[in-house]
Order: structure tokens, then sequence, then C-alpha cells
């Protein structure tokens, strides 16, 4: 468990810090720009560690489905090399799905309209600047968000709904109520992220989804990496008492 919420820990810090600081100069000054090259590294780099937490938090329900419905082989479904495996694939997905949309991108031609309707670079809105045609790249973009949002989300809920039904056979109600307590946290944090990525993603590419887009994408880019560490650290019995006894220390 805590060798996948490091990893999601390291995610969430990674593509939050790919865009936030140049968003918060760009709100502070007054003239927002980025280099053609800039935009590219931006929209790599995000597209690759948001893929990545897709997995990562695939690879956490499942994880808490062994734990939870199979504790007897938890050490084996589980082991290090597993875990290790989930997590390098996780970031091998990201990888190949982050090429072929960065080379969706590379290959248009940009003339005139330079002001991308967004405030970070994200692939529809600057496949509306492009000039030349962008069927191919819109298909790719929902096959490929398709099978990172769908095949995920499925896998998640089908953990969920055995843990579910795992939890319902527990005969102690003060059981029943810490496990549905801390699986409908994750759950939420899930919904969030994979309902905004549907929403932003698998709509036609036109100017008013874009608009309704960039509200969507404030969850999945903001309010889920925000509350992740409340969801998965401070929820949970061994960092509360570490916390509390570092506090303690630093009031004497």
């Amino acid at each position: 468990m805590y060798f996948f919420l490091f990893n999601l820990s390291f995610v969430d810090f990674c593509y939050s810090s790919v865009f936030t600081p140049k968003m918060l100069t760009d709100f502070l000054s007054k003239k927002n720009v980025i280099s053609y090259m800039g935009c590219m590294t931006q929209f790599y780099f995000f597209c690759f560690f948001v893929v990545s937490e897709c997995y990562v938090l695939t690879s956490m329900a499942y994880d808490r489905y062994v734990a939870i419905c199979r504790p007897l082989l938890y050490n084996i479904a589980m082991s290090p090399a597993v875990c290790s495996r989930l997590v390098l694939g996780s970031y091998l997905m990201a990888f190949f799905d982050t090429m072929t949309l960065t080379g969706c991108l590379l290959r248009l031609t940009f003339c005139d309209a330079n002001t991308i309707n967004h405030y970070f670079c994200d692939i529809l809105p600057l496949l509306q600047l492009s000039c030349t045609g962008t069927y191919v790249s819109e298909l790719v973009v929902f096959i490929v968000g398709g099978i990172n949002i769908i095949f995920p989300s499925l896998t998640i809920s089908v953990s969920y709904g055995l843990i579910l039904s795992s939890i319902l056979r527990i005969s102690s109600r003060e059981g029943r109520s810490k496990a549905f307590s801390t699986c409908s946290s994750h759950v939420v944090a899930v919904f969030l992220f994979f309902g905004s990525g549907a929403f932003m993603y698998l709509k036609p590419s036109s100017a008013r989804s874009v608009d309704e887009g960039k509200i969507s994408s404030v969850f999945y880019t903001n309010v889920v990496p925000m509350i992740n560490p409340f969801i998965y650290s401070l929820r949970n019995k061994d960092v509360k008492i570490a916390l509390r006894k570092t506090l303690e220390r630093r009031k004497f």
C-alpha cells in the first residue's frame, strides 16, 4: 500500500508541477506567452503523468481488492515483484500513449491563430488552432482517451464491487463502517478524476466543448491532486499517529 501511495504522490506532484507554476505566473502577469517547444514539452509531460495516474489508481484498487477479499493470498499475489511490475506497466502505458498523442500534435501545422483557449497546453484546444485536417488526430485522441478512461474505470468498478460484497458480509457494524469510510473516499476521488477526464476527452472538439472542458479539467488537474493526500494519507491510522508525534515534538 505504501509503495503505491509513494508512486501516486510522486505522479500527483510531477503532473501538477508541469503546468501550475506557469499557470500562476500567467495569472499574475499581463503577457501570457509560451513557446511552441515549451507547449509541446508541457503537453508531453502532463499527458505522461496523467495517464500514469490512471493506471496507478487502478493498481491501488486491485491491491485493496486482494487485501480485503483475498487476505491469505496477499503476500503472494501482491509481492514486491508484482507491485513493481504493476507500477512499471503504468509508466510504460503512459510512455506509449503519450508518444502517440504528441506525435499527433507534431504532425499538425499551425498558421495565424496562436491563442490557446485553455490555461495550459492541452490537445483539444491545440487541435482547434490547426490549419490542417484534424480528423485523424481527433480519432486517435478519442481511442486513446477511451482506453485510458474506460479500461481503468471498469477495473476499479469491478474491484470495488467485489470489495463491497465482502464488506457486506462483515458481521461487525464497526468494521463495515470503517471499510465503507475508506472505500467511499477513494471512490469519490476516482469518480472526480475519471469523470472529469471523460467529459473532457470523450466529446467532439468544438469551441463550446473546450470551454466546458476547462471547467471539468480543473478537477483532474487541481482538485484531485489536492484531496489525494487527505484521502490516502491523513485517513491512514499509521500516518495520523506519525503526524501527531511530529506535531507534539515541535511543541517542545
